[in-house]
């Protein structure tokens, strides 16, 4: 259950971008968000069709690719209220760089730029949009607090400004204790086709980024991207760490309970 102070009038319809990500690895995550934004007073949608929004091809430098794949999405996105994105990463592609990449197209520039003007990312849609203030959820904790922290990820901090919205909705989680992860707003090695290209780099920011998660004596991590999550999730399990790591909507849903920690066997 969420709790909004002053929600928009009406029931929004919402068009759910699931992402590559959730869809492949977590689909936990896109029932989470379903029941976030159904308890927030929207209707939602699945629209069937979706595929990758693009950002691959685009940080390749495959602008044709990507031009094509925003077009698919401009398509299937068309006539919702607001289409939500479970990730600050899909979400600055969609909102930031689809209207770029049209610009020059006179049918589908505006309609890029209409669309990023609709979406949002998952946290601040709930906060930002809907106004939702606190969650009904319970963190499982075994003995005392479950003390977590909090990765920010380098699209939804940089291009979204997800910052305060997810550690807002999770002081109201019962049980949770916060604990401010060093160096939190550092990329985690991932950065999409980085972690190809530059493996050994990738590697050592990942070792640095787990190196600071352990430091917080926190015996969860969480974030807001699945990329993030899978590769911090990898270097844990390599390190044989206990740490969870989850989706911060499936705690904020209260769903902890559906599915084992990313990267655990269920």
């Amino acid at each position: 259950m969420v709790t909004a102070s002053s929600p928009p009038a009406g029931r929004p319809r919402v068009g759910l971008f699931v992402t590559c990500l959730v869809d492949l690895y977590r689909p936990t995550v896109g029932f989470a968000a379903v029941r976030l934004l159904e308890q927030a007073g929207c209707t939602v949608e699945v629209p069937a069709g979706q595929t990758c929004c693009g950002q691959p091809a685009y940080n390749s430098g495959d602008r044709a690719t990507a031009a094509d794949l925003a077009r698919a999405t401009i398509a299937l996105f068309d006539g919702f209220d607001y289409v939500v994105i479970p990730s600050g990463s899909c979400g600055g592609m969609i909102r930031k760089h689809y209207p770029a990449l049209l610009a020059g197209d006179p049918v589908w520039g505006p309609r890029a730029a209409a669309l990023a003007q609709r979406a949002f990312e998952l946290v601040s849609f709930l906060t930002d949009v809907m106004m939702v203030g606190a969650v009904t959820a319970r963190c499982p904790t075994g003995k005392g607090p479950a003390k977590v922290t909090y990765h920010d990820s380098c699209s939804g901090l940089r291009e979204l400004g997800v910052k305060e919205q997810p550690r807002r909705l999770l002081a109201s989680v019962e049980g949770v204790e916060l604990a401010e992860l060093p160096g939190a707003e550092v990329c985690c090695g991932f950065g999409g086709t980085f972690c190809v290209k530059y493996p050994d780099v990738s590697a050592r920011m990942a070792g640095d980024k787990a190196d600071d998660i352990a430091a917080t004596g926190a015996g969860m991590v969480l974030a807001g991207d699945m990329g993030c999550l899978l590769n911090i999730a990898g270097t844990l399990s390599r390190r044989g760490s206990p740490i969870a790591v989850r989706h911060v909507a499936e705690v904020l849903a209260d769903m902890t309970a559906d599915a084992p920690p990313i990267g655990a066997k269920g």
